[in-house]
C-alpha cells in the first residue's frame, strides 16, 4: 500500500477532496443548465415578439432551426420541434403575467412585473424536459409551480414527476381532515397538514375487489418504494405490524413510519370499510403506546394517519374533536389506470372476473 494512503489525516483529507470536487460539479452541471434555460427563455420571447412583429409566414421556426442547427452542429436544442417547445413553454408562463396587467395579484402575492423574472429563476432551477413534461400536464401557472417548486425540493427525476402529476398530487395534497392544528403547534402542524392527500391513490396494486386488510398491507410493504413515493417525501419506513405490549397484552400497529422533516412516528392504519368512530379512539391508543415507547427526547409528537375506504366528513370530525393526539383520516382508492383511449375497447377488471367465474361453472350447473 502507498504510504499516503496508509495515514489517516491524507485519507481524510482526499476524502474531503473528492466531496467538494463532486459538489463542484454538480454546481456546475447546474449553472450550465440554468444558462441554458434563460436563454432558451430569452429565445422564446423573441420568437414570440418577431412572429407578431414581422410577417415571415409559417416557415419562419423551419429556417429559424436549419440556421441555428447548421451554426451550432452540437447543440440539440434546436431541432424545430424543440424551438416550438421554447414558443410555447415561454408562452404558458409569459401570458396569464401579461393578461393580468402590472397590479395583478397571483400566488406569489406580487405584482406581474416582478414575477416573471423570479418566475423564470424557479424554472431554470429544474432540467429543461421536466419543464417540457409539466406544461401540457397542468391546467395553470399555479399547479405548474406547485410541480416546479415540488421537483426543487425533492430533486423528483422526470419520470416521478410524471406519476406525481398523472396521480393528481396537486388536488389532493393537504385536503385531509385532520386536528393537526388544535393538537400540534404551528409551523409543525401546518406542515404535517401539507403532507396528507386525499385520497391516496394505490393504482401500483393488483388486487381483487374482495382483498382483506392483512392482504392490502401485505401489497404495500412489497411495494415499499412506491408506497413511500404516493406518502410523499420525508416517510421512512420502520415495519409492518409492530409489536407494543402494554399491560398483559400486545397490540400491533399495521404500518410504522418515521418522518425525516417532522422529525416523528407516523402510525399508519388501514380499514377497508367506511370510518367509523372508534377507529379515531384506537388510533388515539397506540399513538400514546408509541410515544411512550418508542419517541426520544429529540422527537416531536407522534403522528397518526388512518386509511379508510371511504368516510363522512362530519362523522370524521365529530370524531377527532375531542382527541388531543394528532390523527389524519385520508380515503384511499385502488385504481386500474388505462389511457382514455383504450377504456372503451377493453373490458373493466369486474366484467373479467365475472367472465371467468362463468367459465369456471360445471356444464351440468350451466344447465
Amino acid at each position: 500500500m502507498n504510504e499516503l494512503n496508509a495515514t489517516s489525516d491524507y485519507r481524510d483529507w482526499l476524502k474531503d477532496l473528492k466531496q467538494r470536487v463532486r459538489q463542484t460539479q454538480l454546481k456546475a452541471a447546474v449553472q450550465v443548465n440554468s444558462t441554458l434555460l434563460m436563454l432558451y427563455w430569452e429565445l422564446g420571447a423573441d420568437i414570440v415578439e418577431r412572429q407578431k412583429a414581422a410577417k415571415w409566414g409559417s416557415g419562419f421556426l423551419k429556417q429559424l432551426s436549419a440556421d441555428l442547427m447548421a451554426e451550432f452542429p452540437d447543440m440539440k436544442g434546436f431541432s424545430l420541434n424543440n424551438l416550438q417547445y421554447i414558443k410555447r413553454w415561454h408562452l404558458f408562463y409569459s401570458e396569464p403575467f401579461a393578461k393580468c396587467g402590472a397590479g395583478c395579484s397571483t400566488i406569489m402575492k406580487q405584482p406581474a412585473s416582478q414575477l416573471v423574472p423570479q418566475a423564470v429563476a424557479k424554472l431554470v432551477q429544474i432540467p429543461w424536459w421536466h419543464n417540457v413534461v409539466i406544461i401540457p400536464k397542468c391546467a395553470n401557472t399555479e399547479e405548474a409551480f406547485y410541480y416546479v417548486n415540488k421537483t426543487i425540493k425533492n430533486n423528483w427525476s422526470r419520470s416521478v414527476l410524471v406519476h406525481q402529476i398523472e396521480s393528481g398530487l396537486f388536488q389532493r395534497e393537504g385536503q385531509s381532515i385532520t386536528n393537526f392544528s388544535e393538537t400540534l403547534p404551528s409551523p409543525q402542524s401546518d406542515l404535517a397538514q401539507q403532507l396528507l392527500k386525499d385520497p391516496y391513490t394505490f393504482d401500483f396494486l393488483a388486487l381483487t375487489e374482495d382483498y382483506n386488510e392483512r392482504e392490502l398491507e401485505k401489497a404495500l410493504t412489497d411495494h415499499i418504494t412506491k408506497f413511500l413515493l404516493e406518502l410523499g417525501a420525508g416517510f421512512a419506513f420502520v415495519g409492518r405490524q409492530k409489536a407494543l405490549h402494554v399491560g398483559e397484552r400486545d397490540f400491533f400497529l399495521d404500518l410504522l413510519f418515521y418522518h425525516t422533516q417532522l422529525h416523528c412516528y407516523v402510525v399508519v392504519e388501514l380499514k377497508m370499510e367506511e370510518f367509523e368512530p372508534e377507529y379515531a379512539g384506537k388510533l388515539n391508543f397506540y399513538l400514546k403506546a408509541v410515544d411512550e415507547q418508542l419517541r426520544g427526547e429529540r422527537d416531536d409528537a407522534t403522528i397518526g394517519i388512518l386509511l379508510c375506504k371511504s368516510r363522512d366528513r362530519v362523522v370524521v370530525e365529530y370524531a377527532l374533536s375531542d382527541i388531543h393526539k394528532p390523527i389524519g383520516v385520508s380515503k384511499y382508492e385502488l385504481t386500474r389506470s388505462l389511457p382514455d383511449n383504450l377504456k372503451p375497447c377493453l373490458p373493466s377488471i369486474e366484467e373479467l372476473e365475472a367472465e371467468l367465474r362463468d367459465k369456471e361453472k360445471p356444464m351440468d350447473e350451466e344447465r
